[in-house]
């Protein structure tokens, strides 16, 4: 029992080390299976605002499906592209390849040849501006999140007041009441 006290007391003594923050990795997997199941159900939700539902009415399931595969393969090229090239996954010429590269299967199983060349622009075009739009609305989110206060211009006529500007215009608004009300006191005299 006494060597039980010890060690608890050599554990009380030692200085505590901070916590490691939880940490949960993203896998190319798991970046993969997110995106594809977000896609089927934005797919699904298009197929029930379609105006051929009444005349389809599994087009929900349709379009969920085909939304999903077009994601999956599109992304699954960007990440094997990313993978091969040992690039980050935030480089945009990754999602020009894996565009490049999804667009040419799934023209190829479409349209044929003419289709996967035309599949393969669209994907790559699409897929490379909404990656860079997201990585901007990504850079303006933090910067927005990280900003204290909003600053105004000048001319605005809403300002924001420190304590120095705040007491001078308070001291401002008594002069003027005191003026105001000494004016009516002068006139009920009269």
């Amino acid at each position: 029992m006494a060597s039980g006290d010890q060690k608890f007391r050599e554990r009380k003594n030692q200085p505590l080390s901070p916590p490691t923050p939880i940490v949960q990795p993203t896998t190319p997997t798991k970046r993969v299976l997110i995106t594809t199941l977000l896609a089927g159900v934005i797919g699904g939700g298009a197929g029930l605002v379609s105006k051929h539902r009444k005349a389809y009415p599994n087009i929900p399931t349709i379009y969920a499906t085909n939304f999903a595969i077009v994601a999956g393969c599109y992304c699954g090229a960007r990440e094997f592209v990313r993978i091969t090239r040992r690039s980050e996954h935030d480089d945009v010429l990754n999602s020009t390849i894996g565009g490049l590269f999804s667009g040419a299967l799934l023209g190829r199983l479409q349209g044929g040849p003419y289709g996967a060349l035309r599949y393969s622009a669209i994907f790559s075009a699409m897929g490379t501006a909404s990656n860079y739009a997201g990585h901007k609305a990504k850079a303006l989110l933090e910067n927005y999140r990280n900003k204290d206060s909003i600053k105004l211009p000048e001319w605005f006529p809403i300002q924001i007041l420190d304590e120095e500007a705040l007491a001078k215009k308070k001291a401002q608004e008594q002069k003027i009441f005191a003026e105001r009300s000494f004016g009516r006191l002068n006139k009920e005299e009269t």
